[in-house]
């Protein structure tokens, strides 16, 4: 009997679950489910628009979905459209990997004032994404605030930085470009709880700053004096990528300043307690944090009494995703994911009882950790367990036939793409951004992307 399995999600870990489902199931049927009418997840929503090296994962993707047995199922939102209990009904196996889309809050006053964001939502909203275009980004101010050292905050420090003219030529929302060009910002603060050893960016995302044109990067040498337990953890000498970026804040707390366009501040052992302001943001007060052993082997910041207040007019937090619940799946809420035992879905967070033909893959399944690449093993992980419980007969369940999903989602009036409507979509978006130098100029409205495939 030939596997039918449903997969929620069509980012990198969706995919990489449909590979490994081909690889290791002769004629296995594969249907992956996204909300939105186009694939890819955060490779399309979330990569920033200068990094096209990162984007050509895609091609990956693309192989994946030329497959025999491959369906995919756009602009159907599961929970709403139709439920998971539903498509297990139709399917052998659900696999969520639906990722993690929520951003965690700093949970400080005046966090909620006008001009205080979520990195997700301008990442977001520069990527054109579809949930995100209402919003809005004065970007008047001359000083903003980037608070978290990770990748995601990289991303946004340097679309802040650097200037529209260098991002013309990629694939930035055309809404993002032309505020961009009005930008008035000089002076971006880029808040680090911790010190420069347990920054959480890549070394290249890093140094990326410092390449950029007529931008100066401050580093305040006293702040690269380390704590005895930084100290020794680079002492050990196995984590090259804290060496390589603590060479780099070196470097730049070595150079003299220069008058720049724009100036890129680190402050280091900071945390901000308060973002100040009466309706609009106007500063940002900081405590200074000592760094002491966390009996883990790491270091946890610990507020001091020494305070600061930063003026600025613009702050976006990045300090980490969560993921949502799904009606009918099992949560756990103080981590953010789906609990599970190496992808097979558990009864609840504190039991053993796995949920049999429920498994997940992903940031859902395993936090906000890693980049693309990782989820292929992760997703490896998952589709084993599967693949052995298949072998066991512990799937089960009442499998229905494609044609009734197709039934079921049509008499509710879903209007579902398939990839060759992703394909068409494609060649559209490459055809307008053609003429501007541009690899895509990207439908953005759901409705404009029906409307073009007469859905």
């Amino acid at each position: 009997m030939t596997l039918r399995i449903a997969i929620i999600g069509s980012g990198p870990s969706g995919f990489y679950a449909a590979e490994a489902l081909q690889k290791s199931v002769a004629g296995v049927q594969v249907d992956l489910f996204d909300r939105l009418p186009t694939p890819y997840g955060l490779v399309r929503g979330g990569v920033a628009p200068d990094h096209p090296k990162i984007k050509s994962v895609t091609r990956v993707f693309d192989r994946i979905a030329s497959q025999p047995g491959f369906r995919f199922l756009g602009h159907v939102s599961v929970g709403e459209d139709v439920s998971v209990a539903e498509l297990r009904e139709h399917y052998d196996a659900v696999v969520l990997a639906y990722g993690a889309q929520t951003d965690r809050h700093l949970g400080i006053p005046g966090e909620r004032l006008a001009g205080s964001h979520a990195a997700t939502e301008f990442v977001g909203w520069y990527n054109g994404h579809p949930d995100y275009l209402e919003h809005c980004f004065d970007l008047s101010p001359r000083a903003a605030a980037v608070i978290g050292l990770g990748n995601v905050a990289m991303d946004v420090v340097r679309i802040l930085a650097k200037s529209p003219d260098a991002l013309a030529t990629t694939d930035l929302a055309a809404h993002a470009l032309a505020a961009l060009h009005h930008s008035q910002l000089h002076t971006i603060h880029i808040i680090a709880r911790r010190g420069p050893v347990q920054a959480a960016c890549t070394t290249p995302e890093l140094r990326e700053l410092g390449e950029i044109d007529d931008v100066d990067v401050i580093v305040d040498p006293r702040d690269l004096d380390l704590d005895p337990v930084s100290a020794a953890h680079l002492g050990a000498g196995e984590d090259r990528t804290a060496e390589k970026n603590l060479a780099i804040f070196r470097q730049w707390a070595d150079r003299d300043a220069r008058d720049a366009r724009r100036k890129l501040v680190f402050h280091f052992n900071a945390s901000p307690v308060e973002i100040t302001g009466d309706r609009h943001v106007t500063g940002m007060r900081l405590v200074r944090n000592r760094l002491e052993p966390d009996g883990r082997g790491g270091v946890r910041a610990v507020p001091t009494d020494i305070t600061e207040t930063v003026p600025l007019g613009l702050v976006f937090r990045s300090v980490g995703y969560r993921g949502e619940a799904l009606d009918g799946v099992p949560f756990d809420s103080a981590r953010g994911v789906i609990p599970n035992l190496s992808g097979r879905v558990l009864a609840a967070p504190e039991s053993t009882t796995t949920i049999p033909g429920l498994y997940v893959c992903g940031w859902i399944k395993r936090g906000p950790q890693g980049i693309i690449g990782t989820n292929k093993s992760d997703a490896a992980e998952t589709i084993e367990q599967l693949i052995v419980d298949a072998a066991a007969g512990r799937l089960g369940g009442n499998r229905r036939s494609t044609a009734q999903i197709d039934e079921l989602l049509a008499k509710r009036g879903v209007r579902t793409t398939d990839w060759a409507d992703w394909q068409r979509l494609d060649r559209e978006e490459q055809a307008r951004g053609a003429p501007a130098g541009r690899p895509r100029e990207k439908l953005t409205l759901v409705s404009e992307m029906l409307e073009f495939l007469g859905k």
